[in-house]
């Protein structure tokens, strides 16, 4: 069953890099008690995820700040190492946007946001999607129809929901 509106997040767990090396996080800890976005993508460094779906979050921080969102995280289907990595080549590290790795795609799986594209690669990965969480439930969900498109889960998009 695909995560809806109104509906409760499963708990999860990610890998995330620190100053001390790969460490675990609990979705509870990156959900705090604010108002949180947690977007996905396909995979870190594939063109749009770069392009766009990153970047958007990075313009629009501020904005989604100044509407009450305490916290923005990207989770992808990679490993802690790549997370890392790609945060500090887009800047997404630098605006304090968490970089969570899901290596085993546990928690992707447990939304039913999953996908594969064996053509291109990408194998039990994300769709793209944004959404805004606040106590655990999900108030706004965009999902795209097509990884390649970041339209519905851009930060411009989100922001104009709330």
């Amino acid at each position: 069953m695909t995560i809806s509106i109104g509906d409760t997040l499963p708990a999860g767990e990610f890998i995330e890099m620190g100053t001390e090396g790969p460490a675990t996080v609990a979705l509870s800890d990156v959900l705090g008690s604010g108002k949180t976005v947690l977007f996905g993508v396909p995979g870190a460094y594939t063109p749009t995820c770069s392009s766009a779906h990153v970047p958007s979050f990075i313009r629009t921080k501020k904005a989604l700040e100044d509407k009450g969102v305490t916290s923005i995280a990207c989770v992808s289907v990679n490993d802690p190492f790549v997370m890392k990595a790609w945060g500090e080549a887009t800047g997404a590290s630098a605006a304090d946007i968490r970089m969570l790795a899901d290596p085993s795609g546990a928690f992707i799986a447990a939304l039913g946001l999953d996908f594969s594209a064996p053509p291109v690669g990408l194998l039990s990965r994300s769709q793209r999607f944004a959404m805004v969480v606040e106590n655990g439930k999900v108030t706004h969900l965009n999902v795209e129809d097509s990884p390649g498109v970041c339209e519905l889960s851009a930060g411009e998009t989100l922001l104009d929901q709330l």
